[in-house]
């Protein structure tokens, strides 16, 4: 072939383009000889096109045809012709045409697949995929997956459409520093040792949170930045070590700004690369409601199944197990007008769960630190049955009425003396019977929520002490600032967490900006003025020489791209990530590095004894 180089990808051609002569490079993704006659569907990232070997072909072209395996890499000369109607594959965005080979040359040929590239389904559907580990080792074929290549291609949009939308608004893209000062954030810090300064280390950021503050005593009142972040934690979920924020913060605003730049920017998103029409708003629920309904400051919304307080229920038997939860209803009430005696009612589930499946729940909800999982059905005469219905003979009418259940209703229950853990196993339990029962929306596909009004603190009960909940540089709602040190527990913090289906996908706050404020903070949380300065003094220096009111936000990009994709881990959308040990089968890292380069940096290896 005198010249390989393609004229078109194997995604665009169409019936306009009958009768022109073209060159295609991409892989072999199949073959067909039906004796003398060779059929190639050829493929690259923009689609595959049909090359077809006939009779008018050379011999050495039929030669050549008929030597050809999957996933070689090759080039086709040929004139594009149109399929009989019978023959167009609707399927196919080149359907109506195939190319007539009249020269083929091989560009490099492949040894045999470690597993298939193309779709492989079972009798019944199922789709077969290969187990992780081998899909890692081999990512560069796994990426060549239509699946994977949709997947990357759908996050390089969601990145562009990022940049579009913010550069729009007046932000500025701006870098911070890959190797910072080691910072406590929560997670442990990757350390990088310096060669130059013997003994001292470089920390990888697990965000540029210290630095986009900086920014914005700078007077960059606008940044954005596709910011890759770092965190040494424990191998659990599809967490990776390094991942990707969109990481926005902006001056002389307020939390409603915030929220209403993040919705237009994901509106913009999912327009732009799904034609998804999202809410102008996206609902908004405090802290206390998203538990004491969902069970969860993630709740997913795709479904309405709301919990309810069943504090009332204490009182209408002598069921023991009720009366923990119920029995602490006032002292609950006090503090967060709610009870630890939690019911759903699952509607016109009562013939769909055996005792079997109510068992099932009840693993969910011990998972989740409940002591058990009471329930009763609504039978076709409205009585109860099952479950710890002898404790509540005669009293249907009065519970169903306020509970709002009715005939073959399943009622479900946790009850605990800590609120919280009564709504976070009840809360297991109704993301579980979402799944089980299809309970989703359809036409809610993507459903955002703001969970707003965070407590400010936690009491760390095993260190005796208090801790922020998000991070030491969160404003204070100001309503609260004369009660800091008097009564931390009931602070609320100007912070929020944007919710999609179930998942965190972005936490922000307004930020403090007076080092009076902040050394308050330092205090209560039980930092000594000097671990503050050895730590974090180069910021509070900063904020003493004018520093604006500022508050800012951080997307996920990884999990807004595995939701929008409808994938169920961040390993999808990742072109070369780590397993859940913080390993890359591919490149086998981590890996040992030369006894050299140790002494260079003055590091001294030893072997550790496992248990």
């Amino acid at each position: 072939m005198e010249n390989s180089k393609r004229t078109v990808t194997c995604g665009e051609l169409t019936k306009a383009d009958v009768g022109k002569k073209v060159v295609l490079n991409g892989w072999v993704s199949r073959t067909r000889d039906l004796g003398g006659l060779v059929f190639i569907r050829l493929r690259d990232r923009y689609g595959i096109t049909q090359v077809m070997v006939g009779d008018n072909a050379s011999d050495e072209v039929k030669k050549i045809a008929a030597s050809l395996k999957s996933e070689y890499c090759i080039a086709v000369e040929g004139v594009v012709a149109a399929r009989a109607e019978k023959d167009v594959n609707k399927d196919m965005a080149t359907g109506e045409i195939e190319v007539e080979a009249c020269d083929i040359e091989i560009f490099t040929t492949s040894q045999e697949l470690p597993f298939s590239i193309e779709e492989v389904r079972q009798k019944d559907g199922t789709l077969v995929v290969a187990n992780e580990d081998l899909r890692l080792k081999y990512r560069y074929l796994d990426l060549r997956r239509e699946p994977m290549q949709h997947n990357i291609i759908l996050r390089s949009a969601v990145t562009f459409a990022t940049r579009e939308f913010l550069t729009s608004k007046g932000f500025l893209e701006i870098e911070t520093p890959t190797f910072i000062k080691s910072t406590p954030e929560g997670a442990r810090d990757y350390l990088v040792p310096s060669r130059v300064h013997p003994g001292k280390f470089y920390s990888l950021p697990q965000s540029p949170q210290l630095y986009k503050q900086l920014l914005m005593v700078s007077g960059f009142d606008k940044y954005f930045q596709i910011a890759r972040c770092y965190r040494d934690e424990d191998a659990r979920g599809d967490r990776q070590p390094e991942f990707t924020q969109i990481d926005m913060e902006m001056s002389f605003t307020n939390r409603e700004e915030v929220l209403e730049t993040t919705e237009e920017l994901m509106r913009h998103i999912f327009k732009k690369t799904l034609n998804y029409e999202l809410p102008v708003h996206f609902d908004r629920i405090s802290w206390d409601d998203a538990f004491d309904l969902y069970g969860s400051d993630k709740p997913d919304l795709r479904f309405d199944m709301k919990m309810q307080d069943a504090a009332f229920m204490a009182d209408l038997s002598d069921f023991n197990a009720f009366k923990a939860g119920g029995a602490n209803a006032d002292k609950n009430i006090e503090r967060h007008k709610r009870s630890g005696l939690k019911a759903l009612v699952v509607k016109n589930a009562a013939d769909k769960y055996s005792r079997k499946h109510i068992e099932a729940l009840e693993a969910v909800a011990k998972i989740n630190h409940a002591k058990g999982l009471a329930w009763m059905k609504v039978d076709a005469e409205g009585k109860f049955e099952g479950g710890i219905s002898k404790f509540f003979a005669g009293k249907e009418a009065e519970i169903c009425s306020r509970l709002g259940a009715e005939k073959n209703d399943l009622l479900l229950f946790v009850s605990d003396e800590k609120w919280q853990t009564a709504c976070v196993a009840l809360g297991a339990v109704r993301k579980q019977l979402g799944k089980d029962l299809n309970l989703y929306n359809p036409k809610d596909e993507f459903h955002f929520a703001w969970i707003i009004d965070f407590p400010y603190f936690a009491w760390n009960e095993e260190e005796n002490h208090w801790e922020t909940e998000h991070h030491m540089f969160t404003l204070p709602q100001k309503k609260y600032w004369d009660t800091l040190e008097s009564d931390p527990g009931s602070v609320k913090g100007d912070l929020y967490d944007l919710v999609l289906n179930g998942y965190e996908l972005a936490s922000g706050s307004m930020r403090i900006n007076d080092p009076a404020l902040q050394e308050r903070i330092f205090e209560i949380v039980g930092y000594s003025r000097e671990r503050a300065e050895k730590a974090f003094g180069f910021l509070v220096q900063a904020f003493k020489f004018g520093a604006p009111p500022h508050g800012g936000i951080a997307p996920g990009l990884d999990r807004l791209i595995m939701l929008m994709c409808h994938e169920e881990s961040i390993h999808e959308v990742i072109a070369f990530p780590k397993n859940n040990l913080a390993a890359s089968p591919m490149d086998e890292c981590p890996s040992a590095v030369d006894e050299q380069q140790l002494k260079d940096l003055h590091i001294n290896c030893y072997d550790v004894e496992k248990d």
